[in-house]
């Protein structure tokens, strides 16, 4: 099993390395779509969303608006208020402890 744990690994950054440098290699000759370049901004909270979304809505597995909630309303109010990444992870843990 650990042999082939590391095979995983392996294989996982390798392919990694090669999608990034795909990319390295088209720069200059691959020109993207004026939507597809406008839209790469939004990916990383599009993201970002979808992992943390489900944890502010489900506790144990059912809907509810608990601690998780509000503090999650609270980081949303000041990123939106501040535009600070390091602000807003700061006061939705600060709100979480006093929610809790």
């Amino acid at each position: 099993m650990n042999g082939e744990l590391w095979l995983l690994f392996g294989a996982a950054g390798l392919l990694t390395f090669l999608i990034r440098l795909s990319f390295i290699a088209a720069e200059g000759r691959y020109r993207a779509p004026a939507w597809f370049v406008a839209a790469l901004p939004f990916v990383p909270i599009a993201a970002l969303s979808a992992l943390v979304a489900p944890e502010l809505f489900l506790a144990a597995g059912e809907l509810r608006l608990g601690p998780r909630f509000w503090a999650g309303l609270v980081a949303i109010a000041v990123a939106a208020w501040r535009r600070n990444t390091l602000f807003t992870i700061g006061s939705g843990f600060l709100a979480l402890w006093l929610f809790s």
